[in-house]
């Protein structure tokens, strides 16, 4: 539905099948886990590694995904609930009122320490391959993974952008947007049976045009990370089967660090605040000061593959 140049968004949380709702967030989640597992497959047939390791590589990768990025979203931003609501750390769960809410609080920052650190211990115990050999690999399925998250916190009305201009033609209008109806009821003020029925209601029916009106239009910064990524995951994919970067151990893998997450930096310049330790009128974001030894660990990467072309870790 459209206003002007720009979009009132108003998607549901999934697709309801009577008896299950399947989530877009996680639904984006396996067809980022299943095109990573083909772009894996095919490097490995260039590389002569037997697929049942290409089993274990996306197993492990998928649950260091899942953890680490829980676990960043848990220590990095949202320590204090978390603190006193342990039982909610790894269940779908919130109690109070009990309902279930999935995994909707995943950071990328700790997604990419937990793959890293399980990495080396697969390079070891099941590869036996050089850690960096592995790193090197493994960032461009997971560059192209980075997309689809994104998309699906657009799917999910989360991680919007700054308020804008609804004349502008990127302009987003998150009807569900948790920073708006923070201390409003939707049930109560469409007298609905549930969220989701006040929202069409709020999009359709003229009685709420106001009340629509009031709800800001917004950056939509999921999109333009998710765009910044296509580039991240095309540069990578080009580099190892067009050029000799995979012979350069850590190239590959620095490039990934540099580029990823200075695109999570830029866009967290138009990014509402996520919380974490950034405090009031922060100089920089936490996932901007989160993104910065990322970055510089890529520089020393692309550097040591230059100095050290055949060196291995």
């Amino acid at each position: 539905m459209t206003h002007s140049l720009s979009i009132i968004w108003n998607q549901s949380e999934g697709i309801d099948l009577g008896f299950f709702t399947v989530r877009y967030y996680s639904l984006m989640f396996v067809i980022a886990f299943g095109l990573g597992w083909y772009i894996m497959k095919k490097i490995f047939e260039r590389e002569n590694e037997s697929i049942e390791k290409l089993d274990s590589i996306f197993i492990w990768t998928a649950l260091a995904t899942l953890v680490g990025a829980r676990l960043g979203q848990v220590f990095f931003y949202d320590w204090p609930y978390f603190k006193e609501h342990p039982e909610e750390i790894f269940l779908p769960f919130k109690f109070n009122p009990f309902r279930f809410t999935g995994f909707s609080g995943l950071a990328s920052h700790g997604a990419a320490i937990v793959i890293i650190i399980c990495m080396y211990f697969f390079s070891k115990k099941v590869m036996k391959r050089p850690f960096l050999w592995v790193l090197d690999r493994v960032v461009i399925p997971v560059a192209s993974g980075a997309i689809f998250v994104r998309i699906g916190n657009f799917f999910n009305s989360e991680i919007y952008g700054h308020k804008t201009s609804g004349d502008q033609f990127y302009a987003v209008k998150f009807v569900r947007e948790s920073e708006f109806w923070k201390g409003r009821d939707v049930q109560v003020i469409t007298n609905s049976a549930n969220d989701h029925e006040g929202f069409n209601k709020i999009t359709a029916d003229p009685a709420f045009s106001k009340l629509l009106n009031e709800i800001p239009y917004r950056h939509p910064s999921q999109l333009y990370e998710a765009f910044g990524y296509i580039f991240v995951f095309l540069i990578l994919f080009y580099a190892y089967w067009r050029t000799d970067a995979r012979q350069r151990p850590g190239l590959l893998f620095g490039l990934f660090l540099i580029m990823l997450f200075t695109v999570r930096f830029i866009v967290e310049y138009v990014k509402e605040s996520q919380g974490g330790f950034e405090g009031e009128n922060p100089i920089l974001s936490t996932g901007q000061w989160l993104s910065i030894p990322f970055i510089l660990v890529g520089l020393f990467f692309v550097f040591r593959s230059k100095k050290y072309p055949d060196g291995v870790l």
